[in-house]
């Protein structure tokens, strides 16, 4: 099966700062040395987004530093945090985009297509996903054949029952809906990220999953509240194993420093 590895939202600041009463670089860096004592076997690390939580220039160059020393692909995608120009002036020559600039690509693996979407939008903490970043989508699906599908984005095109989170999902959940529609039966699963919460279920008949980000999380508080309710919940990645016919997610917490012992 194929093996890979879902991370998401690090959100880097200027090296040597903290955020929230931890340092993101650090947090990162023991993410990266677990992968690499552990999952070095797995085929490509893929990050859905709020890679740089100011989107700084000296986050984006950390970023790189920090990541450079796993054996595998690093796929890198965007969310609200992010500056494109910025980002891209960084990883240009590691990083797709579609003829408008967005940062949308696909490639395959393990005989599934794996397809990532850009759902950036400046100076608005909501998802977007435009026309322009539709068509796109569109044109990718219909040029597979029943090769099945993996989708990677930032923002949940639903509601996830967080109220300060769902105000600030995809608002273009519905023309993404449309988009997939007519391929549903090929689309295996959605990884996403921005939640900062483990969470699996299914839209629309899609399998789905996330997983906590590398730096802090989201409390799990349902209902209304006027902010988004932050903890220190311990840091987490996802092991996929996955084939045509399934995908299995074992979310990671790689910070836990436990014992182990035989049962």
């Amino acid at each position: 099966m194929l093996k890979f590895i879902h991370l998401t939202d690090t959100h880097l600041v200027h090296p040597g700062r903290a955020l929230y009463g931890t340092d993101p670089m650090w947090r990162l860096q023991q993410a990266v040395a677990s992968i690499q004592a552990e999952h070095s076997d797995a085929a490509f690390v893929i990050v859905t987004g709020d890679l740089a939580h100011w989107g700084e220039a000296e986050a984006y160059a950390a970023l790189r530093e920090v990541l450079s020393p796993l054996p595998m692909r690093v796929h890198l995608l965007l969310g609200n945090h992010d500056h494109r120009r910025r980002f891209l002036q960084t990883f240009a020559a590691d990083t797709l985009v579609d003829g408008h600039g967005f940062v949308q690509y696909a490639f395959d693996a393990g005989g599934l297509r794996h397809v990532a979407l850009d759902t950036n939008e400046p100076d608005v903490s909501w998802g977007v996903f435009c026309e322009r970043r539709a068509r796109w989508l569109a044109d990718e699906l219909a040029r597979g054949d029943a090769q099945p599908v993996h989708l990677y984005l930032h923002h949940p095109p639903f509601a996830v029952g967080i109220e300060a989170m769902d105000r600030i999902a995809l608002r273009d959940g519905e023309r993404l809906r449309e988009v997939l529609w007519p391929h549903r039966g090929r689309i295996r699963h959605l990884f996403f990220g921005h939640l900062h919460r483990p969470m699996a279920g299914s839209w629309c008949g899609i399998p789905l999953s996330t997983v906590r980000g590398t730096n802090h999380q989201v409390a799990l508080q349902l209902g209304d509240s006027e902010r988004v309710p932050g903890n220190q919940e311990p840091p987490q990645y996802a092991v996929v194993l996955a084939d045509a016919q399934s995908t299995l997610v074992h979310l990671h917490d790689y910070a836990d420093r436990s014992a182990r012992f035989p049962l």
